[in-house]
């Protein structure tokens, strides 16, 4: 899967938010300052030629939805990451993060928890 640019996973944060929408509803959902409709017009035909969304012809407008979903992106990019920075090990990238004061106890706990849970 091929990695997203900050501007292009702007725009697909909106879309995923929304679900599925037209140019001027991206827009207007985009956080301020937003930016003008031909800049997230050739984002969005960029992210299509990515194969992140497809587009809908409805009447003479476009109308774009997702293909790939957020929790498959996040997936793939935390793995991506892990992988970059962190030798595979997915131990080493939490031990950083609990270092870094970024994950609480209750966090790792609730964490810990989970794993349990789905190793049943």
């Amino acid at each position: 899967m091929k990695r997203l640019t900050k501007a292009e996973e702007q725009i697909m944060m909106v879309l995923w938010g929304l679900g599925s929408g037209f140019l001027m509803e991206l827009v207007e959902a985009m956080p301020k300052p937003q930016p003008h409709k031909n800049t997230v017009a050739t984002i969005l035909k960029i992210l299509v030629e990515k194969e992140f969304v497809r587009i809908e012809t409805v009447g003479r407008f476009h109308k774009y939805h997702p293909t790939v979903s957020k929790d498959v992106y996040s997936t793939r990019t935390l793995t991506s990451v892990v992988k970059d920075y962190f030798e595979g090990s997915f131990s080493s990238a939490v031990s950083l993060l609990v270092e870094k004061k970024k994950m609480s106890i209750e966090d790792l706990e609730l964490l810990l928890k989970q794993l349990k849970n789905n190793a049943k």
